[in-house]
């Protein structure tokens, strides 16, 4: 991605009037926390403070205009995310990053892509993006919080297993549903981590 392609106040300027408030302060603290972890891990910084911005840049769209958006622009909808369309920010967010606000970066659209569920085998800044969005410093009642903030900037592999562990044990109690992508991404994380009776 060319370094000036996209200016970095311009594009907060633009999402602050796509976001609510709170939204747009997780969205920053995401940025500034991909930004640490990008500088942690000597990863491309502009890529994550664009992804980190971006990543939830679909989040306020009302859940049945998504739906109707994801059909429009023939995105796949899977049951789970029939069932649960607040899921499809991500997807339509990766769509609108490129579509609507210039972004011609595989990689960063693919941050974005796979911020909420994981998948298996991430690159280090589908990673950064995934675990920024979970700790970022806003966010306070997730539980091992504390753990997985230390862990992030120990160990990106250790960091994905604990939060799709802790994401998947609150699903499970709850009645959210459990996208199979993140099922797949903990058995992943599980095995390369080596927590295999987890």
């Amino acid at each position: 991605m060319e370094k000036n392609q996209i200016n970095l106040q311009k594009l907060q300027k633009k999402l602050r009037k796509e976001l609510d408030e709170d939204r747009y302060r997780h969205t920053m603290g995401v940025m500034y926390t991909a930004a640490s972890l990008a500088m942690c891990y000597s990863l491309d910084l502009y890529q994550a403070q664009i992804a980190g911005l971006l990543h939830d840049c679909a989040k306020c769209i009302p859940n049945d205009k998504k739906l109707k958006m994801c059909e429009k622009y023939h995105l796949e909808v899977t049951e789970t995310e029939l069932a649960a369309p607040f899921l499809l920010h991500a997807k339509l967010g990766a769509f609108l990053a490129q579509e609507k606000y210039g972004v011609d970066d595989a990689d960063v659209c693919a941050a974005v892509r796979w911020h909420t569920t994981g998948k298996p085998d991430m690159t280090p800044l589908e990673q950064i993006i995934f675990i920024a969005d979970y700790i970022e410093p806003m966010r306070q009642k997730a539980e091992n919080l504390a753990l997985i903030r230390r862990v992030a900037f120990q160990d990106l592999d250790e960091a994905c297993y604990l939060i799709l562990r802790d994401t998947l044990q609150y699903l499970k109690k709850g009645s959210g549903r459990i996208d199979q992508m993140s099922a797949q991404a903990f058995d992943f994380y599980k095995n390369k981590t080596g927590h295999p009776d987890s």
